[in-house]
C-alpha cells in the first residue's frame, strides 16, 4: 500500500461517514437521546415502571446506535492525523500502525453501511436460534453440535449474551436438536440469514473406512417477541408437562423435574425449556418462546411475510440447503442464495460469518 493509496481510501471513507450519517439520523438520534434523557429526570418519571423501562431501553439502543457511528468517525478522524504526519515526515513503523488501521477502517465502514440496512419490522430483536440435525445419525448430529459452536463464536465475536433453553443430546456424539437466544441490538436482524438446511461434505471421524460424507442440519431462526407486541395466551389452550433435565452429569445435574414442555393445542406448536433449576424460570422462558412462534404463526398465517419472519421451509436434506461447508476434497463454504464464498472453512466455524449476513442483507435491500 502507497500513501497514495491511503489518500483515496480515506476521501472514499469519509464520503461514506457522511452518507451514512444522513441516512442513519445520527443528529435525530441525538436530538431523541436527549429528549429522553430528561423525562427520565422529571417528577414520577419512575413511578410507572412499565413505561419508564421502555424509555430506558429505547435510550440504550439510542446510545449504541450513536456510539457505533461515533467509533468509526473516530477511527477515521485518528487515521487522518496519522495521514498528514506521514505527509511531513515518513516513519515506516508509523506507516505499518496506517496500514492496519486504515484496513480495519474499511471493515467498519462496510459493517455500519450493513447496519444501516437493517430496518425491518424485528431486526433490532434478539433471536431465538433451534438447529435440528437432519438424517445419518451420529455423523449429523455431529454437524448440529459444529454450528451451534459456530454461532456461539459468532456470538462472542460481537459481544452478545447467548442463553441454552433446551438440548437433545445425540446417541453417541453431537446433539439431535438445541434451542438457544442470541440477545443484543440486532441480533435477529443479523442472524435471520441462517434460516434455513446447512450441508456439511467430509471424511467422517466416525466412518472407520475414512469415506466421504454428507450431513444435514435444518436452522430456524425467530425474533424474540417483546412486551411491546401484544400476544394472548390462554390458560387453557395450554398443556403443561414438567421433566427432569437432561445433562452430562456431575455435581450440578438436576434432580428434579424442573424442566418444562407446554404445547399450544390449537396450533400444536410444542417449547420446552431446561436451563434453569427452577421449574417457574423455565416456564416463563417457555412462555416467551411460545408468543415468538405464536406471533410467526400467525404472521405467516396471514399475511405475505413467509421470506421477511421466517425464510423459506425446506426439506432438511440433499438439493434443499442455503449453504454449503465442504471439508473434502478441497475446502470451501458456499451461500447458495447470494453466491458468497469463502475458502476458509475453519475460520467460518470459528465464528467469521459476517460476509455471508453482509452478501444476504445486501440481496435484501436490492431485493426491496
Amino acid at each position: 500500500m502507497e500513501l497514495l493509496d491511503v489518500k483515496n481510501i480515506l476521501q472514499e471513507s469519509g464520503k461514506l461517514l457522511e452518507e451514512l450519517k444522513e441516512t442513519l439520523k445520527i443528529q435525530d438520534k441525538k436530538n431523541k437521546l436527549k429528549e429522553l434523557e430528561e423525562k427520565t429526570a422529571e417528577d414520577g418519571f419512575w413511578n410507572d415502571q412499565e413505561r419508564s423501562q421502555e424509555v430506558l431501553k429505547e435510550i440504550k439502543e439510542l446510545k449504541q446506535a450513536i456510539m457505533s457511528y461515533e467509533n468509526v468517525e473516530n477511527l477515521y478522524n485518528n487515521n487522518q492525523v496519522t495521514y498528514e504526519l506521514l505527509l511531513e515526515e515518513m516513519d515506516n513503523t508509523l506507516f505499518s500502525e496506517l496500514e492496519k488501521d486504515i484496513k480495519k477502517l474499511e471493515t467498519e465502514c462496510e459493517k455500519l453501511k450493513i447496519s444501516s440496512l437493517l430496518s425491518g419490522e424485528y431486526d433490532k430483536l434478539n433471536s431465538i436460534i433451534t438447529i435440528h440435525s437432519g438424517a445419518g445419525g451420529t455423523e449429523s448430529q455431529d454437524w448440529a453440535q459444529m454450528l451451534f459452536r459456530m454461532y456461539q463464536k459468532w456470538s462472542d465475536k460481537n459481544a452478545f449474551d447467548l442463553e441454552i433453553y433446551d438440548t437433545q443430546e445425540g446417541d453417541e456424539a453431537g446433539i439431535k436438536s438445541i434451542t438457544f437466544g442470541i440477545k443484543g441490538i440486532n441480533s435477529y436482524g443479523y442472524l435471520k440469514c441462517e434460516k434455513g438446511v446447512h450441508r456439511l461434505v467430509r471424511i467422517s471421524p466416525f466412518d472407520a473406512n475414512k469415506r466421504r460424507h454428507t450431513s444435514f442440519a435444518a436452522v430456524d431462526v425467530m425474533p424474540e417477541i417483546d412486551d411491546s407486541i401484544n400476544i394472548e395466551i390462554r390458560a387453557e389452550d395450554l398443556e403443561v408437562g414438567t421433566y427432569r433435565a437432561s445433562g452430562a452429569g456431575g455435581q450440578h445435574i438436576n434432580k428434579t423435574d424442573s424442566a418444562v414442555r407446554i404445547k399450544h393445542i390449537p396450533t400444536g406448536i410444542v417449547v420446552s425449556c431446561q436451563t434453569e433449576r427452577s421449574q417457574i424460570q423455565n416456564r416463563e422462558t417457555c412462555i416467551k418462546m411460545l408468543k415468538s412462534k405464536l406471533y410467526q404463526y400467525e404472521q405467516e398465517k396471514t399475511q405475505e411475510k413467509l421470506k421477511e419472519i421466517k425464510g423459506e421451509i425446506s426439506e432438511n436434506a440433499f438439493g434443499s440447503q442455503i449453504r454449503s461447508y465442504v471439508f473434502c476434497p478441497y475446502t470451501l463454504v458456499k451461500d447458495h442464495r447470494t453466491n458468497a464464498e469463502v475458502g476458509n472453512v475453519s475460520a467460518v466455524m470459528d465464528g467469521q460469518i459476517d460476509e455471508f449476513i453482509f452478501a444476504y442483507l445486501k440481496m435484501l435491500s436490492i431485493e426491496k
